[in-house]
């Protein structure tokens, strides 16, 4: 069973200020409204409703940090999935999207404990303006990536390869990326993706 399925609910909070201290290490979930986000996390958890979806996609303005305790003490985390909130949905006033924006980049910039980003694109659409934006702010940090390219099962074998080589091109300034075709209903790349994120939270020690 891996670790992820223990995850659960910890906290949520509007603004950085109210996060609790850096600690444990913290994998990042981003991406744009509608990319899929929340059934990603679900899946990977083998939950069906750890993160939710706003039924007004954009809406949901919340960091949600679920923990994944530590088997060797239940009581300590050994790790966090943090949940940001989903960027760049039209009818979300100008302002608020900019909000949200100083939020996404300044947990991307400044969590010290972050330890790596799962990046969410809709493998049909690539990677957007938005999607961009949001690279020029993970690429200064060093941090590892995921890009999760969801919806695959929408695609043919051989497109999905396609779509892996573009999205490693136009985020190639992101040194360490790994791109991955994922669908969260046919459970497309779920293991590749749990045995990356697991890494970051607990390396595995290669002899």
């Amino acid at each position: 069973m891996s670790i992820l399925h223990r995850a659960s609910f910890y906290t949520s909070a509007a603004r950085l200020d109210q996060l609790p201290p850096p600690g444990a290490p913290e994998v990042c979930f981003v991406g744009r409204s509608n990319a899929g986000k929340s059934s990603a996390i679900n899946v990977l958890a083998n939950q069906k409703r750890l993160a939710f979806s706003s039924k007004t996609p954009g809406r949901t303005r919340l960091i949600n940090l679920f923990g994944i305790p530590d088997p060797l003490d239940p009581e300590q985390p050994l790790g966090f999935l943090t949940d940001l909130p989903g960027y760049g949905y039209a009818s979300v006033a100008r302002d608020a999207r900019e909000e949200w924006a100083e939020v996404l980049g300044a947990y991307l910039r400044q969590r010290t404990s972050l330890a790596g980003v799962v990046l969410l694109i809709d493998i049909r659409r690539g990677v957007t303006d938005l999607d961009r934006r949001l690279a020029n702010w993970i690429a200064p940090t060093g941090k590892p990536v995921l890009a999760l390219l969801t919806k695959a099962d929408k695609l043919p074998y051989g497109q999905r390869i396609k779509a892996v080589f573009a999205v490693k091109k136009e985020l190639a300034d992101i040194g360490a990326l790994n791109a991955v075709p994922f669908s969260a209903t046919q459970r497309i790349g779920l293991e590749e993706a749990d045995r990356s994120i697991v890494n970051w939270i607990s390396p595995q020690v290669v002899p």
